[in-house]
């Protein structure tokens, strides 16, 4: 239930309803696009960010908490490790059980490949299980990947690597039909064509849905496949550094079981970085709505190793984050729920921007309504503004939350809200890493043999991305990964194992006078409370 303190505007949202769900807000012109991320969005406050001193992106600018990942002590400093007695010996070794991590297994446990999947938590436990509105594919007649193709360059601000972006469109219908023929269950109508729908940015309805919890019916269909399969998958278990070969190619990694703290090694023909985001490095002290474990542990061990980073400086705020009540704060509102008619709406009861404009653009609206303009709503830990839900069944009748948002029905329903009722208070949230690895459209970074796939990766989305095209890119960019990592294999003839690059990379942080206690991968946040002594 909300509290007396919201009556007011709760009041003035109700009074607007009817005026509010007919009012369609003009979308905004380039220019003023540009003008208000310039001014508010995140990736703009200079502030927030550091000059890398070290490594292939040595003079770019990267958020301040992941520069100091990036130029901190490796967690094997001085240890001495025996890399010629291998606790694991595989032709294709991941790093990460998430969607695109899964995706490459099964793709290269079907080329014939001897596959191992490390993950620092349990199998699927990944940002792919949170993921909820959909994935898009330009499937249905009116529709194509051309159009596709426009729609996301245009949304990522003409930033995406085109080969990447190519693939992606091109190879989405096709990544629908092998989930579909794997199991999943898509909304359909009854007659069994595929419902969908709108996403922000897009031209088209091609949003493929399974009801608001899309992620998790495909992570469960992907997890029961590999491990069906007899995939060897070695949980609680992270990767904290990269092993090369002598000639520098990427052979396998050092592990760190994460209860006993023991360390394994795994030699490989080819590796596959799958390890997903950073919302967990909670960047400018923003709430995330990632999973526990995503914290850039990709970029640094690729990184460290010799890798490129491409766009590091740019991350997806989603406009949408639960800002109220605080058990959930940060959590994900799908984008679904603005694709079925649910306006945003500040403190006075006035719709303030079109609620499908792109995801960066409504963050930085709200973020602009909620400071400068001083018409958010204040929670009592922070501000937000109304996502007017009611508004759905009003325009599309009865039943529709329950039969087509059902997850997030449920999620109020706990703090008893009732989202057919009452709006909820939103605010963005840290969601996705726009930026990563840099790879080739095969799937390889600048380390020979050492792929990535997913969330790790940069480029394929621009400098924004679109509602949907993550759910696609683990799935077309991880079977890729798999099925090339795969076939290389059978070529490689691994040299010496060594970890010279990473008292290299130590040598580096000393030339650059780099002082620093910190030491990475970081694997998981630290949220126990800081105890000031008296």
């Amino acid at each position: 239930m909300y509290s007396d303190k919201f009556k007011a505007s709760l009041q003035l949202i109700t009074n607007n309803r009817e005026q509010n769900a007919a009012y369609e807000p003009q979308r905004m012109s380039a220019e003023q696009k540009e003008e208000i991320l310039n001014k508010y969005h995140p990736d703009h406050r200079e502030d927030k960010f550091a000059t890398l001193k070290v490594g292939k992106n040595k003079g770019d600018k990267v958020p301040a908490e992941l520069c100091g990942m990036l130029c901190a002590h490796s967690r094997i400093k001085d240890i001495k490790i025996d890399l010629q007695n291998p606790d694991y010996d595989v032709d294709v070794l991941i790093i990460g059980s998430g969607g695109a991590g899964a995706s490459a297994a099964i793709e290269a446990d079907n080329a014939g490949a001897s596959v191992l999947v490390v993950t620092k938590l349990r199998m699927g436990d990944a940002n792919t299980m949170m993921a909820e509105g959909g994935i898009q594919a330009a499937d249905k007649p009116d529709d194509s990947p051309a159009i596709h193709f426009i729609d996301a360059y245009g949304g990522g601000h003409f930033a995406a690597k085109r080969e990447l972006l190519s693939k992606l469109v091109l190879q989405a219908p096709e990544a629908i039909k092998w989930l579909s023929d794997l199991g999943v269950e898509f909304d359909k109508a009854p007659d069994g064509t595929m419902i969908t729908t709108h996403g922000g940015g897009t031209s088209r309805k091609r949003m493929h849905a399974c009801k608001d919890y899309s992620g998790a019916e495909i992570m469960r269909t992907l997890r029961d496949e590999v491990l069906n399969r007899g995939i060897t998958v070695v949980d609680f278990t992270a990767a904290i550094e990269l092993i090369l070969d002598e000639n520098g190619a990427a052979a396998g990694a050092v592990l760190l079981n994460m209860e006993t703290k023991e360390l394994l090694v795994a030699r490989a023909k080819t590796v596959i970085l799958a390890t997903g985001g950073a919302g967990r490095m909670h960047y400018q002290g923003f709430p995330t709505s990632n999973h526990y474990g995503a914290t850039a542990d990709g970029l640094v061990l690729g990184y460290r190793a010799g890798a490129k980073l491409l766009y590091a400086d740019t991350l997806q705020y989603h406009p949408t984050g639960a800002a109220y009540p605080e058990q959930i704060y940060g959590a994900l509102v799908t984008e679904k729920v603005r694709s079925l008619g649910a306006k945003l709406v500040n403190a006075k009861g006035e719709v303030f921007v079109h609620p499908l404009e792109t995801r960066d653009v409504c963050a930085a609206a709200i973020i602009r309504e909620c400071g400068e303009r001083a018409n958010g709503v204040d929670t009592g830990n922070g501000y937000g503004v109304w996502l007017d839900t009611p508004m759905i069944e009003k325009i599309n009748g009865a039943g529709t939350i329950e039969r087509r948002i059902p997850a997030m029905m449920r999620m109020f329903d706990k703090y008893g809200i009732d989202i057919r009722v009452d709006p909820i208070l939103v605010y963005p949230t840290l969601h996705y890493q726009n930026g990563g690895l840099d790879i080739t459209a095969d799937g390889m970074t600048a380390v020979e043999n050492l792929y990535a796939a997913g969330e790790v990766v940069g480029g394929i989305h621009g400098r924004n991305r679109l509602m949907g095209n993550s759910l696609l890119d683990i799935i077309v960019f991880g079977r890729s990964a798999g099925k090339n990592a795969a076939e290389k294999s059978k070529t490689v003839k691994p040299g010496r194992l060594t970890l010279d690059h990473v008292s290299a990379y130590e040598k580096e942080l000393e030339g650059a006078g780099i002082e620093t206690e910190l030491v990475s991968p970081k694997l998981l946040p630290d949220y126990t409370r800081k105890v000031r002594s008296l």
